[in-house]
């Protein structure tokens, strides 16, 4: 399995809808739960958040490489969570 880090802000109307499509793939793929998921809140950890190259939040990143930044939707999500979960 990869590794997911995402980045995100309480106050992120997006970053709340992207743990929302996190949470329905963890209902219906109940395997994903095993994934390797880093949450940061780039608020409450900037001496994290400033070390990746990124704008918008959610950001998430796939075993180091930048996989996805702004706004979510669930194709991308399940895209994201597949590619972790594959050896």
């Amino acid at each position: 399995m990869k590794k997911i880090l995402m980045f995100t802000m309480a106050s992120c109307p997006y970053c709340k809808e992207a743990r929302r499509y996190m949470d329905e793939l963890f209902d219906k793929y109940p395997e994903y739960k095993k994934l390797d998921i880093e949450i940061i809140d780039e608020v409450e950890n900037p001496e994290i958040a400033d070390q990746y190259d990124y704008y918008y939040v959610p950001t998430y990143y796939l075993d180091g490489e930048k996989f996805h930044e702004g706004i979510p939707n669930r194709e991308m999500v399940a895209e994201l969570f597949k590619k972790a979960y594959e050896e």
